[in-house]
C-alpha cells in the first residue's frame, strides 16, 4: 500500500502504472474472495483505498493542468485587450 506522500512524489507514467498494478491486484483479490481463497479480507479494501487514492490524484494534476492553461489563455486575452 502507497502512501499519499509516495505517490505524489511519482510522475504520471509512474503514477498511471501503479495504478494499473493495483487495479490489477484487485481484480485478482475479488476473484479469490469469490472462488473462497482469500485469507485476509482486509487487503481488499487497503487496495480499494489505494486505487481511490492514485485516481484522486491524477484528477488533481489534470485538474491543475486544466486551470493553469485557462489562466494562461484569460492572461493572454487580458494583456492583448489593453494593447
Amino acid at each position: 500500500m502507497a502512501k499519499p506522500g509516495e505517490l505524489r512524489e511519482m510522475n504520471d507514467d509512474e503514477l498511471a502504472r501503479h495504478l494499473a498494478e493495483t487495479r490489477e491486484e484487485l481484480f485478482h483479490l475479488r476473484f479469490q474472495l469469490a472462488m473462497g481463497k482469500q485469507d485476509n479480507s482486509a487487503r481488499l479494501g487497503q487496495v480499494r483505498r489505494d486505487v481511490a487514492r492514485a485516481l484522486t490524484l491524477q484528477r488533481e494534476r489534470e485538474s491543475g493542468r486544466q486551470q493553469a492553461a485557462t489562466s494562461a489563455r484569460a492572461g493572454r486575452s487580458g494583456r492583448e485587450a489593453r494593447a
